[in-house]
C-alpha cells in the first residue's frame, strides 16, 4: 500500500483507489479478503470511519462483499470490471483530450497515430 497523498481528493476516494489499484494488479484476488477498516485505519493514520466510507463505496459498486462476522472480501469478476471502467476512464481523460489538443495543432490521426507508437519504445 502506498501512502496517501494531498492531491486534493477526498481520502475515502484515495483508499478506494488504492484497493482497486490492488485488485487490477493482482494483490488482492477475487474471493480474498480485504484488510479491514481498522487496519486501514492504522496503516494511513486516519479516522476509521473514513477508511469505512471508502471501503463501502466499493461495496456500492459492487467490487466489494462483506461475510458477516468475517469481513470484506473481493467479489468474482471485480477485477475485470475495475479494468473495463479504468478504460473508459482513461478514454476520456487522456485520449479524448489528446485528440482535441491535437486538432488544435493541426496533428492528423495519422502523426498522433506515429506519435503513439513511438512512445512504445520507452
Amino acid at each position: 500500500m502506498g501512502p496517501i497523498t494531498d492531491d486534493g481528493r477526498p481520502i475515502f476516494i484515495q483508499i478506494a483507489e488504492k484497493i482497486e489499484d490492488d485488485i487490477i494488479g493482482g494483490g488482492l484476488p477475487e474471493e480474498s479478503q480485504v484488510p479491514s477498516t481498522n487496519q486501514f485505519a492504522s496503516f494511513y493514520q486516519i479516522n476509521p470511519a473514513t477508511a469505512a466510507k471508502g471501503v463501502n463505496l466499493l461495496v456500492d459498486q459492487g467490487i466489494l462483499y462483506k461475510k458477516r462476522g468475517i469481513g470484506m472480501f473481493v467479489t468474482s469478476g471485480a477485477r475485470e470490471t475495475l479494468i473495463e471502467k479504468r478504460k473508459e476512464l482513461f478514454y476520456e481523460q487522456y485520449v479524448i483530450t489528446m485528440i482535441h489538443e491535437a486538432k488544435k495543432l493541426g496533428i492528423t490521426i495519422d502523426q498522433l497515430t506515429n506519435m503513439v507508437k513511438r512512445g512504445d519504445d520507452l
